[in-house]
């Protein structure tokens, strides 16, 4: 069917992407983030109560008593529930929308974190941890898809590492809470590690009602079928902007930014396996590294310092999270300090520098610690150091993966990236490592330490050969629709 202009009848020209990304920051864009952001505050308030407890879980008094072994195996389920809830949410996201899932996901995570408190053996922990992993990880795509096609282009970049590294603040928060809840003097052990969790399904439950008041992504209306209601909530962002700023009058919209598009109401798997291995090959390559790389590094030493620390350092288990707290603070820090460069600097520079550095640091750290010369809190420190770069090299890998796929299948390469990156790196990491830890021969952990400090530097060279240069350009510009991809040429 064609209209009169030439163009087929579902065809349209909208402004909807520039009329975003020249907005003013206002209230209205830190409600999103604060509502949205707020997924990886729950993922870092998971992930650390699980490394706070390790060593707590292999005492029978908790209810579990688990071995070394197990821990690191239900440190691998949570992550397998990731993966798999990214990939089965993801598609929902690209197909019903950005809002109803990011929704649904959470309803998913508070569920079956508060199930998770309730567990009576390794069995049931292991399959309430999954589950509650699957909603994480649908989190994920819906979150990030959501945040950048909502956030103004000059600030994407600096606001992604900002949300990515909120989940330090609930790393720093679980930290805290384990600090009390873990001391046997002030909490049974029977109860303490499940009151965490159930605290963590509060915050969701608060954040699931702000939520209901974030829009759909006007970008992914616009593509599929609904051009009327995208102008509708864009003109209603206008309004909320003018309000909070005080602006009678923004930023004029060009009339050559208008980009015209074939609205869509679905995209089928085989277009979009077309979009990322045969349009932007390169592109899938550079994802596939740096997700892989960081998530290694990352769950392989997280999940288990707690054992590191109680093993070969002989801390005691209710004084771990004073250690981790630390720790946290120095992966917190590195997002907030150093995001403003990933769109000054750029994503290149920065991106692979911050990998670098983390290889590096990572290598010397355990050498340091082979040769026995540091203590629990050098050891720390070191950590800590470390992961200000590595912190803010991961987040760059997820800002990297969200951003340089056309918009209608951005959940589905967020969530294809994350599955196979965490699978490879972040399921093989902790059982790996509780595996060597569980030798108790520091030499044999260094084998470890070393193989993550490798694919560190590896994905920093490979940033360096085919990183794309996407700091303040609109995502329209860094990967066109998939309507208008057909007409471009030599792209990766």
């Amino acid at each position: 069917m064609v209209s009169e202009g030439g163009r087929a009848a579902n065809t349209i020209e909208t402004q909807v992407p520039a009329r975003i990304d020249r907005l003013p920051w206002s209230s209205w864009h830190t409600l999103v983030i604060i509502a949205l952001g707020v997924t990886w505050v729950l993922d870092g308030l998971e992930i650390t109560i699980q490394g706070n407890i390790a060593d707590a879980l292999t005492n029978p008094d908790t209810g579990l008593g688990l071995s070394p072994a197990q821990v690191g195996y239900a440190a691998g389920i949570y992550i397998a529930g990731a993966c798999t809830g990214a990939l089965f949410f993801s598609y929902l996201t690209d197909r019903f929308g950005r809002k109803k899932l990011f929704l649904i996901t959470l309803a998913v995570y508070l569920f079956f974190t508060v199930l998770t408190a309730f567990s009576w053996s390794f069995a049931s922990y292991a399959v309430f941890r999954f589950l509650t992993g699957t909603g994480i990880g649908g989190e994920y795509a819906a979150i990030y898809s959501a945040i950048d096609e909502l956030i103004p282009a000059r600030l994407r970049g600096q606001m992604a590492l900002f949300v990515s590294g909120t989940y330090w603040a609930g790393a720093i928060v679980a930290s805290l809470l384990s600090i009390v809840l873990l001391n046997p003097n002030l909490v049974d052990q029977f109860y303490g590690w499940r009151i965490a969790f159930a605290l963590g399904a509060l915050l969701a439950l608060g954040i699931l009602l702000v939520r209901r008041y974030v829009p759909e992504s006007p970008r992914w209306l616009m593509t599929h079928g609904r051009a009327e209601e995208a102008e509708r909530v864009v003109g209603e962002v206008e309004d909320d902007v003018r309000r909070y700023t005080g602006r009678e009058e923004l930023p004029p919209v060009d009339e050559d930014e208008a980009i015209t598009i074939e609205q869509r109401e679905a995209i089928g798997f085989g277009l979009i396996a077309r979009a990322m291995f045969q349009m932007y090959p390169v592109r899938t390559v550079l994802g596939l590294v740096l997700m892989v790389s960081q998530a290694f590094l990352y769950n392989a030493i997280f999940f288990t310092a707690g054992l590191v620390l109680a093993d070969f350092f002989g801390v005691p288990g209710g004084s771990i999270p004073y250690y981790l707290a630390v720790f946290a603070v120095g992966n917190l820090l590195g997002p907030l300090l150093l995001g403003r460069l990933f769109d000054r600097v750029g994503r290149r520079p920065m991106i692979a520098g911050c990998y670098l550095v983390a290889g590096v640091l990572m290598a010397l750290s355990g050498y340091l610690f082979v040769q026995d010369v540091i203590g629990p809190a050098t050891q720390t420190a070191l950590w800590a150091i470390l992961f200000f770069f590595a912190s803010a090299a991961a987040s760059g890998a997820y800002l990297t993966v969200s951003e340089v796929f056309p918009m209608e299948i951005r959940a589905m390469a967020i969530a294809l990236f994350y599955a196979i990156g965490t699978a490879l790196g972040g399921i093989t990491g902790p059982i790996i490592f509780g595996q060597l830890i569980g030798t108790g021969d520091r030499g044999t952990l260094l084998i470890g330490y070393l193989i993550a400090a490798g694919l560190m530097i590896v994905a920093a060279l490979v940033e360096l050969i085919i990183g794309v240069r996407a700091e303040r350009r609109s995502l329209e510009s860094i990967a066109a629709p998939l309507t208008a991809i057909k007409q471009e040429t030599g792209t990766v």
